[in-house]
């Protein structure tokens, strides 16, 4: 009885996920669209006024190191600690295989 319970309570709750994600997916707008919220002032920003905002001449760097520094900074420390992480776990295989 339990477990048809739980199968009930489950099934509910992925037709409920599947309904949100088919509302939001309908409310997105049209694909290529010129209005669509990714043709925003920003990127016209970003081309115009790069060299004055940051005194840098590649536009590229300027928006990786001075727009977006603190996320390329949180984007390395992931990277650096998930491999620190494959390093430590191929150490430790090692290590078991060895009779360490």
């Amino acid at each position: 009885m339990k477990i048809k319970i739980r199968n009930l309570f489950i099934s509910i709750l992925v037709l409920m996920a599947a309904y949100v994600i088919i509302l939001m997916v309908a409310e997105m707008p049209p694909y290529g669209m010129p209005d669509n919220p990714v043709h925003n002032e920003v990127s016209e920003r970003y081309v115009n006024e790069a060299l004055e905002d940051t005194g840098v001449l590649n536009m590229v760097t300027s928006i990786v190191l001075d727009y977006r520094a603190y996320d390329t900074m949180f984007e390395t420390i992931v990277l650096f600690t998930a491999a620190l992480a494959v390093v430590i776990t191929i150490r430790t295989s090692k290590g078991k295989e060895n009779g360490k």
